[in-house]
């Protein structure tokens, strides 16, 4: 298997679990802690909606409290609206998003990420 890569926060324990899983089969993922460490820009959060085949609204993280805040399940908010409120606040990525050889999935439940290895 080549590289994998996911998207993650330690906090969260489907990135916890989907990462264990990679690396119970002996793989290395390349970590990209999107929340502290490597905050995405928007043309890189652009790029990973097109790699997973999602629209920005279908990637929200609904249980973030920014979420409800926002009234985020307003039609009102077109795509690029949201993919800007996803970079001023990185807890609206739904995660884990893992990428690999075979495609590049939302891993929820983590054990979907068992599909890309």
């Amino acid at each position: 298997m080549d590289d994998v890569t996911i998207y993650y926060y330690d906090g969260c324990p489907t990135c916890r679990s989907a990462r264990s899983i990679i690396e119970g089969e002996g793989l290395k993922p390349r970590i990209i802690d999107y929340m502290e460490k490597e905050r995405l820009t928007k043309s890189g959060l652009l790029e990973l909606l097109k790699k997973v085949g999602m629209s920005a609204r279908e990637l929200l993280r609904k249980k973030a409290p920014i979420y409800d805040e926002l009234v985020l399940d307003d039609p009102k908010w077109s795509d690029e609206q949201i993919v800007d409120l996803m970079l001023e606040h990185p807890e609206l990525i739904s995660r884990p998003i893992v990428i690999t050889g075979k495609g590049t999935r939302l891993c929820r439940p983590a054990e979907v990420v068992k599909e890309l290895l």
